[in-house]
């Protein structure tokens, strides 16, 4: 084994010994329990068509008392993007939304969207553009003169501000009631500590289910596109995209080598990207292939079923696009998974909309548009 993989092996090891010896009071780790569990997922939400539109923030606290008041709905997903790409990104806003999801009486499991960080650059969120002439940014400014985005749109510095608002406590849920989740940034990893920044990226375990999160942005081809639209990627641009990369994919391994070592009926996996989205074409998927790579190698060695979560792309699908029939399937070919399954919430539109997803790890249902091994999911539209 050469030594870069040898280390990288030891590494992952050393963080499953840490997951696996964390205190059972801290709750993440429920794999003893096999009762049923119902989850509302949602995302790209609440959105506008302009800085100004609030008409989908002002819908959210009835769309939240609508899950409320589902009596079998005990833990909420949301796979990103709280905000749209036509919206700017402020400290405000992003305040704005925590304290709208204290609303909700479950906990609150987010992993964030291009919309909140990777793409605050770009002039519609309130960004800027490289000036050619200049060789500068000519950034976006109220009528006062301030610039509108929070630290001019720089992405690594919104990221760190949806971190302190929305993960001020590693490994905490947000919501009305408590649940404790366990996040990459509480293991160490002497080989990569850079990996102690990705507060959130958390797992855990229920209904005899591994669930994991990953920070993987959609829309910008895993932070590919040029932020501000330079010539090139800056030095800080490529280094976030080395570390939260080689962070998403470790924290995979962890996952699966987890659900191996406790027998997990299956996996669940949240991001915000969707991999297979065909609108902007093949070239702009690319960077997402290593991801691509990590879920197909590790759903084929789990052998058991993994259901993949994102957001993203705005319009419900229920598909297997690692499958090779599968139309999708061109966007990045040579896989072949039976075991995989995909599904993206619809977002962005009126009236909001939620999808109720059903663990029970006593049922192993086939394959079809509604359900899936120990998984099977409605769409409830408000």
């Amino acid at each position: 084994m050469p030594k870069n993989a040898l280390a990288a092996a030891i590494a992952s090891s050393a963080i499953l010994i840490s997951a696996t010896s964390v205190a059972d009071d801290n709750n993440w780790n429920d794999s003893a329990s096999d009762g049923k569990l119902t989850i509302a997922v949602y995302g790209d939400s609440p959105y506008g068509t302009s800085p100004t539109d609030t008409s989908q923030t002002l819908a959210t606290p009835a769309f939240i008392d609508s899950i409320n008041a589902d009596p079998n709905v005990s833990l909420v997903l949301h796979v990103g993007d709280i905000h749209s790409g036509k919206q700017y990104c402020t400290q405000a806003y992003d305040q704005t939304i925590f304290d709208l999801w204290t609303r909700f009486a479950d906990p609150v499991i987010y992993t964030p969207g291009d919309n909140e960080w990777s793409d605050c650059h770009k002039a519609a969120e309130g960004g800027g553009t490289y000036n050619k002439t200049t060789g500068q940014i000519d950034y976006v400014f109220d009528g006062a003169g301030n610039p509108v985005d929070y630290a001019k749109g720089d992405p690594i510095a919104n990221l760190e501000l949806v971190r302190s608002i929305f993960f001020p406590r590693p490994g905490h849920a947000i919501g009305g009631r408590h649940k404790r989740v366990l996040s990459q940034a509480e293991l160490p990893n002497w080989v990569h500590p850079s990996d102690a920044k990705f507060v959130e990226n958390v797992l855990w375990v229920q209904s005899r289910v591994v669930f994991v999160t990953i920070n993987l942005p959609g829309g910008s081809n895993n932070d590919n596109d040029v932020w501000y639209g330079a010539p090139t990627q800056s030095a800080a641009q490529v280094q976030e995209i080395v570390d939260r990369t080689g962070a998403d994919l470790r924290w995979l391994d962890v996952a699966f080598a987890l659900a191996k070592v406790i027998r997990a009926k299956g996996v669940v996996i949240q991001a915000q990207a969707d991999m297979w989205d065909p609108e902007k074409g093949a070239a702009h998927q690319a960077a997402y292939e290593p991801f691509v790579q990590s879920v197909a190698a590790h759903t084929t060695d789990f052998g058991r079923p993994v259901l993949m979560f994102n957001g993203d792309s705005h319009v419900y699908r229920s598909d297997n696009p690692l499958a090779a029939t599968d139309p999708l399937n061109y966007m990045h070919p040579g896989y072949d998974v039976a075991n995989f399954h995909r599904i993206v919430v619809h977002g962005s539109t009126l009236p909001l909309e939620w999808l109720r997803l059903t663990v029970d790890p006593r049922q192993s249902a086939p394959v079809s548009d509604t359900a899936f091994g120990p998984f099977s999911w409605e769409r409830e539209i408000q």
